[in-house]
């Protein structure tokens, strides 16, 4: 008889635990947790832990504890896919990630007809009204802030490297259509060159660009290629100012490479680093950013650009949750996303209806500098890339 009490009271206690976990809202996210893009997934992932905390201190989604589940791809778009067919599997709603445009591409077409996914990396494009959206300010948009400002601080001769990469293509296609803009008639590229992510040096390509004699330099590609690039830059002696992607706006990255870091180096970056700067910024958003730093200072932690990849498009999606509640289905969640307008984030006023998949547009766009001795990112310009007066 007590044996059978014992069993009893098992099965009662593996049921409570069941019911338990059904209480709460899942949300699945594929991120890079190891392989090369890791420093991007897991401050992405440190980001995610912080907003289910925050959530979850203000009642969840509609009373349900929000609970995300992290999917590693290792860096790798097949694995990507297979991660993405397991959390398919689950008929979910909603799809977080993932980080990189490689592995973005990769799922997208897996999600034709749903769940709604929120791809982490700027540098994809997806078609409207699909179920693909993305985070943050295209890259596009933020080249074309980038050449606003390389052209308003005088620097009209520019040499441009890109690696072989998907975001490596999408950064030089998007650097050609700025170009094109009347408006930018007078600058020159005087040097284009590429290189493989996996090369070990880039000796030649930046001798290439030395002897160009540009007056800045653009280099595109995230995570450790850019060392690459870096390294190559301080051994030859190029000493222009240095912008590159946003994807290495980690303190991870400005720790790891400082001893080799451009002396002058400049990300354009979404409204978020505005924080600190003379900027006016819709009261909204600045109560929005005012959170997404109290968060980390509760933390005792310093949020950086991998953070804001993943803070806005949960705080998105979770605003939408809200309203349509947790049995919302994708084909709901997508339609109130398309007719989101003025959503305080980050990044600036999201408006989904202007924007379709991305909300967001150049004028959520500004341009910063590293500055090591502060060891943090300064805003130079305003939003477009218009330059700070002195």
């Amino acid at each position: 008889m007590n044996k059978f009490f014992k069993s009893l009271l098992t099965v009662v206690a593996l049921a409570s635990t069941c019911v338990a976990a059904a209480e709460n809202y899942p949300i699945n996210v594929i991120l890079p947790q190891t392989g090369g893009a890791s420093f991007l997934g897991r401050a992405e992932q440190h980001a995610l832990e912080l907003v289910q905390k925050s959530v979850n201190a203000g009642g969840g989604i509609q009373g349900r504890p929000l609970q995300f589940n992290f999917f590693d791809d290792q860096s790798n778009p097949q694995t990507a896919v297979q991660m993405a067919n397991q959390v398919l599997a689950l008929k979910p709603a909603v799809l977080i990630g993932p980080s990189i445009v490689a592995m973005c591409n990769a799922v997208a077409p897996l999600v034709v007809t749903g769940p709604v996914m929120y791809c982490m990396s700027p540098g994809i494009h997806p078609a409207p009204g699909s179920y693909v959206f993305t985070s943050s300010v295209s890259t596009h948009d933020l080249e074309n802030a980038l050449i606003r400002f390389f052209r308003l601080k005088g620097w009209t001769r520019i040499a441009l490297i890109t690696s072989t990469d998907a975001s490596g293509q999408d950064a030089e296609r998007g650097i050609d259509e700025v170009l094109k803009l009347p408006e930018n008639k007078g600058m020159v590229l005087v040097e284009r060159a590429h290189f493989n992510p996996t090369d070990v040096s880039v000796s030649a390509q930046i001798e290439r660009v030395k002897a160009a004699q540009p007056q800045a330099f653009i280099a595109w590609s995230t995570g450790a290629p850019i060392a690459t690039i870096f390294k190559g830059i301080i051994q030859a002696g190029l000493n222009v100012p240095v912008a590159t992607t946003d994807g290495n706006m980690t303190y991870t990255q400005m720790k790891q490479y400082a001893a080799f870091l451009p002396k002058d180096l400049y990300f354009p970056v979404g409204l978020w680093a505005a924080a600190g700067a003379s900027l006016k910024l819709p009261p909204e958003v600045k109560k929005a950013q005012d959170d997404f730093y109290a968060a980390y200072k509760a933390d005792n932690a310093t949020p950086d650009e991998a953070a804001a990849l993943a803070w806005g498009p949960a705080m998105v999606l979770i605003d939408a949750l809200k309203k349509l509640g947790p049995n919302a289905t994708a084909a709901q969640v997508r339609e109130a996303l398309a007719h989101m307008k003025n959503q305080p984030g980050i990044n600036g006023l999201i408006d989904f209806e202007a924007v379709p998949q991305r909300g967001l547009s150049v004028q959520n766009a500004l341009v910063t500098r590293w500055d090591p001795a502060a060891q943090r990112w300064q805003a130079m310009s305003q939003p477009t890339g218009i330059p700070l007066a002195k």
